[in-house]
């Protein structure tokens, strides 16, 4: 997984359910007619609660991937090595098209995938998207199942969930918790809009399906978050929801890659320190830096100090919020957003554009070029990068913010805007010198 390591199944949900299941002594089959436990699904022949019918046709969909790379041993045979695994899910049985993490399969050479029934099948890798960590592979294969998938938009916290996956080396397993929250972000450089739960998941769990209590695929397991020492089961998984992962999935079989569309604006989250800054009594936003000129953003009307705290209809937890709702916006649409100025709250739309990579914008307070959006330097010299935009070639060459741009090329940068002019002016990759933690150092930037 792509976090330190992770977290504890619940079973508590069964316990309490099953405490409020009669103990007269009647034979266990007429528990089910009673109404505290009508709803749960249960075995009458066997006498137990299950969730074994709705889950079964699913299981068979749900596969384990091994990535091969190149050995780096002085005696390679040139023969790619297994190098990394993780798991998948058939959506598209008719296709062989299997979902999975774009960290699965980073830099492999050859990938295999391991059905259930013991079948073996090499798989060609239709495309990938760093920003979401969501990959495609396509098999060629008959007889093969696979799971339906539901709206994540109709989630809510405390629906069940079940993890499915080929963890720490053990054949498919399956772990039970709950949905935790929704609309979770902040968490790294990406689109994130992640599901998170409790349900038991580990390394090898990476590209396998979090379902319903129906069987039904609602996200990709991603990451897990852990505070032990050397990583530990603390109960806290996030998925990639289907809402997102069927945009991208969309986009890299009918093109092998993704483009999104933009708003030309310029975002930091709110953190209770600036919201004390602004006398806001709210600390979920997004704040807006600039909007750059001719953008969506500026014929919006949002301006800086603006506070973001929904879009789409959807909650704003932090800038993280506002990148994952446009990360999956065509251009064309429209999205509603509801912010904040001076205190009151107003209303706006916003029309996604076309992604122009080329493009140097500059605003009143920052600019923005080739997925970087920067500020002038607070001690009066260079730029400093404020936003790297998730899945940009920036974030690729491994700019972040806070960099102090201080040189690109052998230019030196007095401000933002000689930064954008020289950026603009260079067409082609560049050197970018910057200060990071009072160390100075080179990135290189693709053209």
């Amino acid at each position: 997984m792509t976090r330190h390591t992770l977290l504890a199944s619940t079973g508590a949900a069964l316990v309490l359910m099953l405490s409020a299941a009669p103990t007269t002594g009647a034979p266990a089959a007429a528990s089910v007619q009673t109404p505290s436990v009508a709803g749960l699904p249960y075995d009458a022949r066997r006498g137990v609660f299950t969730f074994a019918a709705g889950l079964d046709a699913s299981l068979p969909a749900v596969v384990q991937v091994t990535t091969l790379g190149q050995s780096r041993g002085p005696r390679s045979d040139g023969d790619p090595k297994p190098s990394q695994g993780g798991s998948g899910v058939i959506i598209d049985a008719a296709n062989g098209i299997i979902v999975t993490n774009n960290h699965v399969v980073e830099n492999g050479q050859k990938f295999t995938v391991d059905l259930i029934d013991g079948r073996l099948f090499d798989a060609t890798l239709i495309g990938a998207d760093k920003a979401t960590d969501i990959a495609v592979l396509k098999i060629e294969a008959s007889g093969l199942s696979q799971v339906q998938t539901v709206d994540s938009d109709t989630l809510r916290t405390g629906d069940l969930a079940f993890a499915v996956g080929y963890p720490l080396g053990l054949d498919q397993t399956l772990t039970m918790g709950v949905i935790s929250g929704l609309n979770r972000s902040g968490m790294g450089d990406a689109i994130e809009d992640y599901i998170q739960t409790d349900a038991a998941v580990n390394s090898g769990n990476s590209g396998g399906p979090l379902l319903d209590s129906r069987g039904r695929l609602i996200g990709i397991n991603t990451s897990i978050l852990s505070g032990g020492m050397g990583g530990g089961n603390d109960g806290i998984a996030f998925a990639v929801p289907t809402r997102i992962m069927m945009f991208v999935v969309d986009q890299l079989r009918a093109t092998g890659e993704v483009k999104r569309g933009q708003i030309g604006v310029a975002l930091g989250s709110l953190t209770a320190e600036r919201a004390r800054e602004m006398g806001l009594n709210i600390v979920r936003g997004a704040v807006v830096y600039d909007a750059a000129p001719g953008s969506s953003a500026e014929q919006a009307g949002l301006r800086p100090g603006d506070v973001i705290t929904r879009i789409q209809n959807r909650p704003v937890a932090n800038a993280g919020s506002v990148q994952a709702t446009v990360g999956i916006a065509r251009p064309g649409a429209t999205l509603p957003v509801v912010y904040l100025r001076d205190g009151r709250e107003a209303t706006a739309s916003l029309t996604v554009q076309s992604p122009d990579p080329a493009a140097v914008r500059v605003g009143r307070s920052a600019a923005m070029a080739r997925g970087l959006t920067f500020r002038n330097s607070g001690d009066g010299a260079g730029a400093q990068i404020t936003v790297v935009e998730a899945g940009s070639a920036a974030a690729a060459a491994g700019a972040q913010a806070g960099d102090v741009v201080v040189a690109a090329g052998s230019v030196g940068v007095a401000d933002m805007t000689a930064l954008a002019r020289t950026l603009e002016a260079a067409g082609g990759p560049v050197e970018l010198t910057v200060m990071r933690d009072g160390e100075r150092m080179t990135i290189s930037l693709p053209g």
